[in-house]
């Protein structure tokens, strides 16, 4: 690793924003992040290698930053989750009840395994992609008010599950982990939500403004540095920490100017390297000699997007349940994980990514489906 990859690093980051610049085609800037990955990575190139250790550290605090942003994300403070937490936990569920027998089924079916991996994949729900679209498609009303907690219990209940699905036979030890960290993130949310009551944090704010120290920033980088330290000692996931940080902060409430500074640093340099080391990551020449893992991208991403869409017998626009199939954070951890503690299969990682562009794909189009259909009298969400 030296000045030349990080240059290129960056320039090959170009062509996410790239891609996703026509509006019409809905294409999340991450896709041409790990486009431009796998090109420079070991299945076209070469240049890029994951397992450099400087490469796969920066990684990793891309990584973690990456699920800051996500917990970040997730609308706790937000009146309509609330409003909706009954039905919208409701419909969590059930999704998950008949993503089990799915997940079951495609694990017999293609020999993995992973039948619980599968189970929390199909399940889950991307609060750092839906809740934008949402904003960005203007959608009102009751049936949205209803997905908000949907989507935010879907997203923190399939990340926490993940470290102990992925590794069963480590369950135990992920299950101790997950509950130091949940401790550790608890008494950050005591200690953060005592200063912001008490004044010192908006004291802290002016004083970083009018001298230009970006304390908070400071401050916040340290936490979930911390945070992915214990992760580590725990042997847990570093998604975890970051995710448990962001859903305080969301919970405390993030300042705009602190938004803005955490938006810089991870959007800016550690997010495109991250999806780049997780695009170089997949060798997509397992795919080439295993055929069918293709086919397993396919069902997976098939099966979300029928699991979700079938909140329709509950009442949910079918729109809008399809628009809950998207996933992101979860496939992106489960194939980083998966990876690093080699526990799937030769292409597994490269089909999990798949399942994740194909329900990307179908929530696009439910989500312009949706805005056409849209009340527009209805009351505005808080987001």
């Amino acid at each position: 690793m030296n000045f030349a990859t990080l240059a290129v690093i960056s320039l090959a980051a170009l062509l996410g924003p790239l891609l996703a610049l026509p509006q019409r085609w809905h294409v999340p800037v991450v896709v041409g992040e790990l486009a431009a990955g796998v090109v420079l990575g070991p299945s076209a190139v070469g240049y890029l290698r994951p397992g450099n250790g400087t490469f796969a550290f920066l990684a990793d605090i891309g990584f973690a930053l990456v699920m800051f942003v996500a917990g970040s994300h997730v609308p706790v403070r937000d009146p309509g989750m609330r409003a909706g937490l009954r039905i919208g936990a409701l419909r969590a569920l059930l999704v998950a009840v008949l993503a089990a027998p799915l997940a079951l089924g495609t694990a017999a079916l293609f020999g993995t395994g992973h039948a619980a991996l599968y189970t929390v994949l199909l399940a889950s729900s991307s609060a750092a992609l839906i809740l934008p679209a949402i904003d960005s498609l203007q959608l009102q009303g009751t049936p949205v008010l209803e997905l908000l907690p949907q989507v935010a219990l879907s997203d923190t209940v399939c990340i926490v599950a993940l470290p102990l699905v992925i590794e069963a036979q480590r369950a135990g030890r992920a299950a101790l982990g997950v509950l130091a960290l949940t401790v550790c993130a608890a008494v950050c949310f005591v200690i953060l939500r005592h200063f912001e009551r008490t004044g010192s944090r908006r004291r802290l704010h002016r004083l970083s403004q009018d001298r230009k120290w970006a304390l908070e920033l400071r401050i916040s980088l340290t936490i979930v540095f911390a945070l992915a330290a214990v992760a580590v000692r725990t042997h847990v996931s570093i998604m975890l920490a970051g995710f448990c940080f962001g859903l305080v902060v969301a919970a405390i409430g993030e300042p705009r100017r602190l938004a803005r500074q955490l938006f810089a640093v991870t959007e800016g340099f550690f997010s495109p390297l991250f999806f780049l080391w997780l695009g170089a990551s997949l060798d997509l020449r397992q795919l080439g000699r295993h055929p069918s893992f293709i086919l397993l991208g396919l069902v997976l991403g098939t099966a979300a997007v029928v699991v979700h869409a079938a909140m329709r017998l509950t009442g949910q626009p079918a729109s809008l349940g399809t628009l809950c199939a998207a996933q992101l954070g979860v496939p992106v951890a489960a194939a980083t994980l998966g990876s690093q503690l080699h526990v799937l299969k030769p292409g597994e990682a490269a089909a999990l990514m798949l399942a994740a562009l194909v329900t990307i794909a179908a929530a696009g189009g439910a989500g312009s489906l949706a805005a056409r259909g849209a009340p527009t009298n209805a009351p505005a969400t808080n987001q």
